[in-house]
């Protein structure tokens, strides 16, 4: 499977989140070409604010590898990480990072906080950003126009 592959069924896993309610972010935890897991936001159903898609990934992917270090595994998210799933994605040990959208206001990534750049991080993945970043976009501007 492709890399744009990847990110595609990120947007999918997006999409069924806003037909959920939820803010549309999905994403996608794949090692060695076989993905495992897929999943979009779920804070609204699960009442839950750690609930973020990749969260719940890292969780899914955890529980499919029998531990807690994802090495070598690489994560597509349809938005930059904020600060809390950022965090997450360095103690998990995710080899690469790939994002569509920036996210000034919350991201931490390559805006705000940049978690990655501080001394105490623990692990930095590899980031490529800008992956169907208009896509991406485009379906949050979407969720939150239809609710204005």
């Amino acid at each position: 499977m492709a890399n744009r592959d990847f990110m595609a069924l990120a947007l999918d896993e997006a999409r069924a989140a806003g037909t959920r309610g939820e803010v549309p972010v999905g994403a996608i935890i794949v090692k060695d070409g076989t993905i495992l897991a897929a999943t979009g936001n779920r804070t609204r159903e699960l009442c839950d604010p750690t609930a973020h898609a990749e969260l719940l990934a890292i969780r899914e992917a955890g529980e499919k590898l029998g531990s807690e270090r994802l090495t070598g595994c690489d994560l597509w998210v349809t938005l930059e990480p904020c600060p809390m799933c950022a965090a997450a994605i360095s103690f998990a040990r995710i080899r690469r990072l790939y994002f569509g959208a920036g996210d000034p206001k919350g991201g931490a990534v390559v805006s705000g906080a940049r978690l990655y750049d501080f001394p105490t991080c623990h692990h930095k993945p590899e980031i490529y950003g800008g992956f169907a970043e208009t896509e991406a976009a485009s379906v949050l501007r979407e969720f939150f126009r239809e609710r204005r």
